[in-house]
This record gives C-alpha cells, structure tokens and sequence, in this order.
C-alpha cells in the first residue's frame, strides 16, 4: 500500500482510544478500515498516567497498521472540547510601499502576528480560523494571494489549550512511536460528518455520551455558539451496575451492552438473566426493566446538569434538535429519551461506511473528513502554529528539510473556511460565545478542492 497518501485520525478517549485510517488520493477520501481499542491511564478525559496511555495508543496504532496493510507514522488528533479557548486575533504586515503581490510567505506572516498577539500564558495555540484579510485596510478577501497589496491584515481566532495538557499529549503519542501533524478541535472533526449543511446553518445539538464524560455543543451559522462538559458518562453508568448488582466492572459492561436500556419503559420485567454476584455462590436473576432503571437514573442525571445550560442558551429551540454519537448512543432508546427530556427531534449519527458503522468512530472519522477538506489557508495556519510540522500525508519523518514537499498543495484557490465562533472556558465546564462574524458563501467551488489535487501534484 502506498502510505504517502494515508490520512490517520486518533481520539484518545477516557475508556477507548479509537483510530481511522483513510486514503486521500485521486479517488477521493476512502477509509480503509478502524480499531477501537481499550485506554488505560486516563480519567474524565485527562491523562493520569503518560506510560499508560502511551502503550495504549501503540497497541492501538498497531493494531489499525496490521487491519490496513499499512506502516503508520503520523497521525491528526482531536482535541476534547472541555480544553478549549477560543481568543480573537488580528495581525497586520507590510508587503511593499510600492505594492506587489500577495505570497505564501505573507500570509504565513500576518497569521504568525495574529496568533503571537492572541497568545496568553499556560496556554498553546492549537487551531487558528481566519475571518477575513483586508488588502491595504480597505479590501475585504478570502484569500488574499496574488492580489496585490502594500499591507494585509487578517482578523480570526485562536483555539488554544492548556500547554501543560498539550505536551502530555505529544508526550504520549512520542513514547508510542508517532508523530502529531496537528490537533483538530473534536466538535468540529464530529460536525464535519454528523450535521448536514441546514444542520450546521440553522442549528444543532452535538451530544456526545462518551465513556468518562460527556460533551453537549451547539452548532449555528457553521460556527460553535456553546458548549459544555459533564464530567460523567459510560463508564459512571457502568460503575453503578457494577455496585447495585455486586458484580464486576468487566461483567457490569457486558450486561449493560447485551440487556441494557436507556428508556426502562422499553425493558420487560419478565425478561431475566443471570446476574453473577461477588461473594456469592449463586447467581442472581435481575429483569430489563431493573437493569434499565439502573442506567436511566445515571442518564437522567447528565441530561439535566447539560441541559440547564442548553436551555439557558436557547439552544434547545434550533430547529435540528440533537443529534447523538459517541459509546453511549448504542444505548437502546436513548434517542427517544433524550427526545422526551429536551422536548426536541433526537437521532443518533454513526459512519455510514462499512466497518465504521458505530457512533464511538464519529470523532476519528471526522478527523480525517476535516484534514481531507481543509482548505490552504487552513494548511497555511497549521504550519504556523506547529512549525512547518503539519504535514498532509504519511510519509515518515525526515527532518525539516523535507517539511515543505510534503506539506499541503500551496496553489491559489477560491475556497472559503468555515468560521468558528467559540466562547472561553467558564470553571464549571461551560462554553459560551457572543462574537458574531459574518457568513461567507462559497460563489467559486474550487474543483481542485481537497488533498486529492496536492498529491496528484507531488506523488504521480
């Protein structure tokens, strides 16, 4: 296989680490096969333990290289949204008193200002999101490259995290053997697949029920209004099997899977399995039902803490109601229970692709849909904020002299980024935003769009 044009997406979950391998070449993104493996060393979301985490993303990472055929170097990983920040930016360079045209290099410079001005202490830039470059202080663009120009200025926004988090991280990933490209912001890798254009437009609800926590972030205008974070999920519910029925962590999980219900109306009382309890010779029967009100008092309880601030924010009146992914979602009537609490349209997203058929692959699928359609601009600011070092295909690393064939296509284009609006972090987990920017429209559809065109360019 020719892993040159390999595109590997991670998320380095609290119970799953889970890795999508897809090709970007002539064909168009294509997903060659998934592995969901189980994480060790991690707690709601934070890594506990480096050396942990570390075999457990190796183990993963080669288990994904053994079901594709392929020799993975590099990987895109998510970023959990409880880490985020989002700060706004502005950046100005001079070009010429005489005016020339607009290069690469000037765009890498204006956004370097922007990002350095945005930078605050503890804290890592992680993703910038141009709004807009005004040419000479009056021409409002795109992209601003082969106009001529005598200053460019660029206004967006900086995603950062906490540094200290950060380095755990590509701490993580070094101890396992590969190398970051780049960070992708979780909400918008699931946003990329999970919401349809009228979605993203006139509004949604992303409910991610993850296995340590779960992540409730609403999508208007294509950009992130709010956002919050409970620090239960999958793994609470397991846990609360595993006590009320006396019996393990291991043998909770599976009964949860095999019998259990979101919805306990959905249950029968007559249906009964045997219950292997510690300390106890004999088994014993539980009913759906019970097991059911097990896990719906757990459930009960997220959605109310998520929802105040939903409901707070308005945000339970957008039109596209929720829509679910993540662990949980497999939960039998979860839809409909959300759907009854929120008193909204509810529907669960999982891949549609053969082998990614399961919502805990949402945020690894969307990595490599996000890093598959992001424009130049984009690859232009990734190169900024990682030094050259985020690079658009899989090829192993070879030291700094090759970071610029390898990086992405560099030739002008018409496309147009999808702007991100994000709110800083409040201490009790919640995001909010009350920056407004003006919706762009694509009028010129690239038909070079996409890695496709750049590694036809460099690998035919």
């Amino acid at each position: 296989m020719d892993n040159s044009t390999l595109l590997v997406g991670l998320d380095i979950g609290t119970t799953s680490i889970k890795v999508v391998v897809a090709d970007a070449g002539r064909q168009g993104l294509q997903v060659y096969g998934a592995v969901t493996s189980p994480t060790k060393g991690m707690r709601h979301g934070k890594i506990v333990d480096i050396d942990l985490v570390a075999e457990s993303v190796k183990s993963a990472i080669q288990q994904a290289s053994e079901k594709t055929n392929s020799r993975i170097f590099r990987v895109v990983t998510a970023l959990p949204v409880s880490m985020l920040q989002l700060e706004s930016a502005t950046g100005l360079v001079n070009i010429s008193d005489q005016g020339r045209e607009v290069t690469d290099e000037n765009v890498t410079q204006v956004m370097r200002a922007a990002i350095k001005a945005a930078k605050k202490k503890d804290r890592q830039a992680v993703a910038f999101f141009p709004s807009r470059f005004l040419i000479d202080g009056e021409k409002d663009v795109d992209d601003p490259r082969t106009m001529i120009a005598r200053s460019l200025l660029v206004q967006g926004l900086v995603m950062t995290a906490p540094a200290a988090e950060v380095h755990n991280i590509n701490t993580v990933l070094k101890h396992a053997g590969i190398q970051n490209n780049f960070f992708v912001p979780a909400p918008m890798a699931v946003s990329s697949v999970a919401l349809d254009e009228a979605e993203r437009t006139f509004g949604a609800i992303l409910l991610d029920l993850g296995g340590g926590s779960t992540t409730a972030t609403v999508i208007r205008d294509n950009q992130i209004k709010y956002a919050t974070v409970d620090l239960k999920g999958a793994a609470d519910i397991t846990h609360d099997i595993s006590v009320v029925l006396s019996t393990t962590m291991s043998d909770a999980e599976a009964l949860k899977r095999d019998y259990g219900y979101a919805e306990p109306e959905l249950a029968s009382e007559n249906e009964k399995f045997a219950v292997k309890a510690v300390g106890k010779d004999q088994n014993n029967l539980v009913s759906e039902k019970y097991l059911s009100e097990i896990i719906n008092a757990r459930l009960q309880q997220i959605l109310r803490r998520v929802g105040r601030g939903l409901y707070n924010h308005d945000a339970l009146s957008l039109p596209a109601g929720v829509i679910i992914t993540g662990g949980s979602a497999l939960l039998a009537g979860i839809d409909e229970l959300v759907a009854a609490d929120y008193d909204v349209k509810a529907k669960i997203y999982q891949p549609a692709q053969i082998g990614l058929r399961n919502p805990v692959y949402s945020v690894a699928y969307g990595i490599v849909n996000y890093v598959n359609e992001l424009s130049d601009i984009g690859y232009l600011a990734n190169t900024v904020i990682y030094d050259n070092g985020a690079f658009a295909s899989n090829e192993k690393p070879a030291g700094a002299a090759n970071s610029q064939k390898i990086a992405k296509r560099v030739a002008r284009n018409t496309e147009n980024d999808t702007e991100l609006a994000y709110n800083k972090t409040k201490h009790d987990g919640a995001v909010d935003t009350q920056t407004r920017h003006e919706k762009k429209t694509d009028n010129n559809e690239n038909k070079n769009k996409g890695l496709a065109a750049f590694f036809r360019k460099f690998f035919d």
